[in-house]
């Protein structure tokens, strides 16, 4: 485990597996922490550098105001210069601030991956913000156990586990280093914010892209996929058909993300 200095000296926790070159940084996405992606690590090549966005698992929390995707972009940028790393991979909140950093240095990566991209040039609906408002307010005001309990409720999210109870394990792991205090600001900055000021900046990457994107999710759109794939000039989408066909097709994703990063 390592500490990096973000550009406002906000303190980044850091974790890595193997060693060499290629190095990769892994992004996660919004509420999680460094955990979320640690399948992938693993059989990645060379190193794998996996870190926590302020606020967010072990790094530190700062004042609100210092989460928009300008702010995580600098998270972002500090780990992956500190370690020299040359591939990036993010998910939803993760894959906005390197698309962040992408529009403000097309060539910084030469490899990049993004899984289930939530945002590009444009807010998220008033109906979403305001159900992310009352995720911010129940972790502003209930203990952390309860919070959780009332967000899984308040997000219709229970009614999944009678299908596929195996979701409220992975939901529970994802939320288990959640820093409520952290998440909570974040929430009320983020997810008002577009990652890219203009799509089309986009246009002047030219490393190779992974999109993988899945139908049926109105946070991490379908449609949003294929704008990405049109937008980078040497992009490839992967597209799944539900979450279910998602985490049924990890271990597979899991060795196409591994090649792609040789």
């Amino acid at each position: 485990m390592a500490e990096v200095r973000a550009p406002d000296g906000v303190r980044l926790h850091v974790e890595t597996d193997g060693t060499g070159d290629p190095v990769s940084v892994f992004a996660h996405g919004l509420t999680n922490a460094c955990t979320e992606l640690a399948a992938f690590t693993p059989m990645a090549p060379g190193t794998a550098v996996r870190f926590c966005f302020r606020g967010h698992g072990h790094s530190e929390v700062s004042p609100a105001g210092t989460y928009g995707f300008a702010d995580l972009a600098g998270d972002l940028r500090a780990v992956a210069d500190a370690f020299g790393a040359t591939r990036a991979v993010g998910t939803s909140m993760g894959a906005g601030a390197i698309t962040r950093v992408l529009g403000e240095e097309p060539d910084r990566f030469e490899r990049v991956v993004l899984l289930l991209p939530a945002a590009l040039d444009g807010r998220l609906p008033e109906g979403s913000i305001a159900e992310f408002d009352r995720t911010a307010d129940l972790l502003e005001t209930l203990p952390l156990d309860r919070a959780i309990e009332q967000i899984l409720i308040q997000s219709g999210r229970e009614r999944s586990y009678e299908v596929a109870p195996w979701l409220r394990e992975l939901d529970l792991a994802l939320w288990h280093d959640l820093n409520p205090v952290g998440v909570a600001r974040a929430i009320r900055q983020v997810v008002r914010e577009a990652a890219i000021a203009d799509r089309e900046l986009l246009r002047k990457v030219s490393a190779p892209v992974l999109l993988i994107c899945r139908e049926g999710d109105s946070l991490h759109p379908a449609e949003l996929g294929g704008v990405l794939a049109d937008l980078f000039p040497n992009a490839e989408l992967i597209m799944l058909g539900s979450e279910a066909e998602l985490v049924a097709a990890i271990p597979q994703l899991v060795q196409r993300v591994a090649a792609f990063l040789v």
